[in-house]
């Protein structure tokens, strides 16, 4: 299973949520979402832990199975197709969260998220 990763899946591995641990070593591939790099990476700033946070970070990127996803002119036309779709619909949702949406579709990936607002977007294959 490829997977990219949501900000909240990647804090419950981090902090040892057995559930999400073992389902993490499960997945063959894991892609993070540059976006959930820097949520990730400007929650580390604003706590108290940044350091030790950053080093568990830097460790995980490091594994074979982990990518950082990043986006670029085919992410937009993605992007843009969800924007329009949930104006449409009347649900948006964040911004970085429709980055994250529009990353996980051009790569046919699942999504790993606890957030309900990507039920929203029924193209959107979660985990």
């Amino acid at each position: 299973m490829r997977v990219a990763l949501d900000t909240n899946r990647y804090i419950d591995f981090s902090r040892g949520i057995a559930k999400v641990v073992e389902q993490m070593r499960e997945f063959e591939r894991v892609f993070l979402p540059v976006f959930v790099l820097a949520e990730l990476r400007a929650g580390f700033l604003c706590g108290t832990k940044a350091i030790r946070n950053e080093r568990r970070l830097i460790e995980f990127l490091s594994s074979p199975r982990v990518e950082v996803l990043y986006a670029d002119e085919t992410t937009t036309h993605h992007y843009a197709r969800l924007f329009a779709q949930l104006r449409r619909q009347g649900a948006p949702i964040p911004t970085n969260d429709l980055w994250i949406a529009a990353l996980v579709l051009q790569h046919d990936l699942l999504l790993y998220a606890r957030d309900r607002h990507f039920d929203v977007i029924p193209q959107l294959a979660r985990v």
